[in-house]
């Protein structure tokens, strides 16, 4: 059986992805699990990702001609098997987040969790608070789940960033990667930015972040000036896309900036600026990096930055290895002036044999 996912005009109720077979079937529990989360007011970019998590477990699990409700532990153990076999092999974080879409399925479907079945991943532990102070409580780790390195991802120095950002000749560019540099936006954040987002008389935007939640953002004055002058100069006057950021040239002009576009733009920048190593999120990240060094306080840039938790702002900034030796190297000198002991004797020739 081939399946396939196929996007198609839908109520605003329903998904407009669907999963289907070769004569255009669909697989009914899967759409159905889709129709729901778009229900729910799920922007679409989360029910695509759904859809096609869906689809890659439909692909392995239709053929055996088993109901959606009879699976076990035992066979997201199969599923998983076979996932680790192909290549080129999925990362730990790509397996455990189908797995997480095929168990949220099943209790949209059940009611229930998945039985354990012939295996038992099941199993209780105790978690701290992110932040590490209060008592540990207790928690069920539910059914397999691969084991995931930490993903670090190193910022772009202040070299690199003034490199990189002089390679730019339109105000869009300035704009747009402005954003992520000083406003700490994600790539598909900036790109859902309309036109009556921006408020420049009052210095700031409203950005629809992950999960449709919303938050005011400030906008530096370096930033106004370049979407003004964008807005007055560049930006096409024949357009009627309410984007904020529209392609100036081409056969889509005046049309919405696709994500397409956007690492296309990235890669012809990284060209010409020879930072070969410069992406949407290590801007957003360079700009959590000046944030702590500036000591913006952590509750203050967890809602800049549009997270729900405050364990994710904190795990999000990571020194890189640079930093973590200067700042070493400034505590010791800092401890040396506090304190005569640390002062190293010099040592004469008959203290060396």
């Amino acid at each position: 059986m081939k399946l396939s996912m196929i996007c198609q005009p839908a109520l605003a109720s329903n998904s407009p992805y669907r999963v289907c077979d070769e004569n255009g079937g669909e697989i009914a529990w899967a759409n159905a699990f889709l129709d729901a989360q778009r229900l729910r007011q799920l922007s679409l970019r989360s029910v695509r990702i759904y859809a096609y998590d869906l689809l890659h477990f439909a692909r392995w699990f239709e053929p055996q001609h088993q109901p959606l409700p009879h699976i076990t532990e035992s066979t997201l153990v199969a599923y998983v098997r076979h996932q680790l076999e192909q290549q080129p092999q999925p990362t730990p974080q790509t397996v455990n987040h189908r797995l997480g879409t095929v168990r949220c399925c099943y209790r949209f479907h059940t009611g229930q969790e998945i039985p354990a079945g012939k295996v038992h991943f099941q199993h209780r532990y105790t978690k701290r608070s992110p932040l590490g102070y209060g008592r540990s409580r207790p928690a069920i780790a539910r059914g397999l789940r691969l084991k995931e390195d930490r993903r670090v991802i190193v910022p772009l120095t202040a070299e690199e960033v003034a490199q990189f950002w002089g390679t730019f000749r339109t105000y869009r560019d300035l704009g747009l990667v402005g954003l992520m540099l000083l406003d700490g936006l994600r790539s598909c954040e900036v790109l859902a930015l309309e036109l009556a987002d921006v408020q420049l008389s009052e210095g700031q935007m409203r950005v629809q972040g992950k999960g449709n939640k919303q938050r005011l953002v400030p906008l530096p004055p370096e930033i106004s000036e370049a979407l003004w002058n964008y807005l007055r100069l560049e930006r096409p006057t024949t357009t009627n896309s309410p984007a904020l950021f529209v392609s100036l040239k081409g056969r889509q002009r005046g049309q919405t900036l696709t994500a397409a576009g956007l690492r296309s733009l990235f890669r012809h920048h990284r060209v010409r600026s020879h930072v070969h190593h410069a992406n949407p999120h290590r801007f957003r990240h360079s700009f959590g990096r000046d944030m702590v060094e500036a000591e913006m306080s952590l509750p203050a840039r967890q809602p800049l930055m549009g997270h729900s938790q405050i364990g994710t702002t904190m795990l999000y900034v990571n020194l890189a290895p640079q930093d973590v030796w200067s700042e070493y190297a400034r505590a010791i000198e800092k401890r040396k002036k506090a304190s005569h002991l640390l002062q190293v004797p010099v040592l004469g020739s008959e203290h060396l044999s």
